[in-house]
């Protein structure tokens, strides 16, 4: 139980996640780093099929993936996905040190 502004939350305070750095990789893959210091790479490919998410099939759009507010968004934000879907289906990197991806 936790209190925020007079107000009691039964459940567990949780942090927010949110995405700090992505980058591009191949086969439509994203390497996010999370704001609790994990890196992980996400694999998109499954979602080109969605109408949402068909223009990421063009690598060029692809590629301009981005961090917007903790939020992984491609065209200037008009593409964007769930931080939490992408953590829940991404796998944990190993060997990366914490900074940002450049």
């Amino acid at each position: 139980m936790y209190q925020v502004d007079e107000i009691a939350y039964a459940d567990e305070r949780r942090q927010t996640l949110k995405a700090t750095s992505v980058r591009p990789l191949e086969d439509h893959k994203v390497l996010v780093v999370f704001s609790t210091g994990e890196f992980r790479i996400f694999d998109a490919s499954s979602l080109l099929k969605a109408p949402a998410f068909a223009p990421l099939i063009d690598d060029s759009l692809f590629k301009t993936a981005a961090v917007d507010h903790g939020v992984v968004v491609w065209g200037n934000g008009n593409i964007d996905i769930s931080t939490v879907y992408i953590y829940e289906h991404s796998k944990p990197v190993t060997g990366c040190d914490s900074g940002p991806i450049v």
